[in-house]
């Protein structure tokens, strides 16, 4: 794992953030990224600490490990939707435990694959082209020459960022012409089809206060259903979007719905107190013993097979024009050179409905994986 100060270059040992000829800030950072804060019994990244608010400890590595396995199951056994054609530079930004980029630099051995997170839980016996840095994504100066990457990806980054939007732009400018941005999310808002849903149910509750809670944080989770648009302002192209059901237990007749429901439940089981810790002690200053008093009649309303509730899981990618290129909507065009110059100035070393609808509506029709 490096961590990237002036240049991404690896390196077989920790480096740091700051300037190489400064030691001892050198080893403050350094020591500042393997050392993780504890709270409530659970620990968290050192590198920028409390901008990120779930764990980082062997229960949610563990977690994080089986969630990729649930979304690979849920796309049929992909992990990437983007039309990839031997790429030769990708990035995968908030990595996690870096299983997506183990994988995809399996699948492209000729790549560099980079990934970036802010902890160090990855592990080190990975392919000889897949490099893992300690990085911020949201920083301005990716420290790399523009138009670098032929595929950047994202997954599961809600309530990473203070602006996905920024990311999205940024990643167009460190896009090369012709290659492509992905990023699949899952979508924060609890939905039902059927009626099954009362308006008391517990885990719907928990939802909007998590909801709440990350936004008096600054840092959305309610943003899958608007990466579309985004992608289309930012100036990407042939800009798609599949949208996936995800059950939260085993309710569906279907069989591959019921065994991803399955899946995610026990998921569910694992995560809810880490994904509640944080937010909820940080912002409510709940406290420990609060929360997981609260969580006990969750947990039993996720099990409740007689309610038909799933996320939505929005998968989303759009390919960089080559210069000259004309998008058929002159918005774009745009949207494009818009987010061009905005970068080049600091960077030197389809949606569903109306915005309201997408947050609050818990019946939409889903075009995707819906043999419920």
């Amino acid at each position: 794992m490096a961590s990237r100060s002036q240049s991404r270059s690896p390196t077989t040992s920790p480096s740091t953030t700051s300037s190489p000829t400064n030691e001892s800030e050198s080893k403050s950072v350094t020591e500042s990224v393997y050392k993780f804060p504890k709270e409530n019994g659970r620990t968290y990244h050192g590198y920028r600490a409390g901008t990120y608010h779930f764990p980082n400890d062997p229960s949610e590595i563990d977690r994080l490990d089986f969630q990729y396995e649930i979304l690979k199951y849920c796309f049929t056994n992909r992990n990437y939707f983007a039309p990839l054609k031997n790429p030769r530079r990708i990035f995968d930004i908030g990595t996690g435990t870096g299983q997506w980029a183990i994988e995809t630099g399996d699948e492209f051995p000729d790549a560099e694959v980079q990934a970036t997170d802010l902890s160090p839980i990855q592990p080190k016996d990975v392919p000889e082209n897949v490099q893992f840095f300690i990085d911020d994504a949201s920083e301005e100066d990716w420290a790399l020459p523009p138009e670098y990457f032929d595929y950047i990806h994202t997954r599961v980054l809600l309530g990473c960022f203070t602006d996905f939007r920024e990311i999205i732009k940024r990643a167009f400018y460190y896009c090369a012409p012709g290659g492509y941005m992905e990023s699949q999310e899952i979508m924060s808002t609890l939905c039902c089809d059927d009626g099954t849903m009362p308006p008391d149910y517990p885990f719907l509750e928990w939802n909007r206060y998590l909801e709440d809670a990350a936004m008096q944080a600054g840092r959305s989770i309610r943003i899958a259903n608007k990466m579309k648009r985004w992608y289309s302002e930012a100036g990407f192209m042939d800009v798609q979007e599949k949208t996936f059901k995800l059950p939260i237990n085993p309710w569906p007749r279907d069989k591959h719905l019921n065994t991803l429901g399955k899946m995610q439940e026990d998921n569910w089981m694992a995560g809810l107190a880490g994904i509640s810790m944080g937010l909820f002690s940080r912002i409510f200053c709940w406290s420990k013993t609060e929360i997981e008093v609260y969580l006990v009649n969750v947990r039993k309303s996720i099990s409740d097979k007689r309610v038909h509730a799933y996320h939505r899981v929005h998968v989303v990618w759009g390919r960089k024009p080559f210069p000259g290129e004309q998008p058929g909507d002159a918005a774009l065009s745009t949207g494009a050179a818009t987010a061009v110059q905005s970068y080049a100035n600091t960077s030197r070393s389809e949606s569903l409905g109306s915005d309201f609808m997408n947050n609050h509506n818990l019946a939409g029709n889903v075009p995707t994986n819906d043999n419920l």
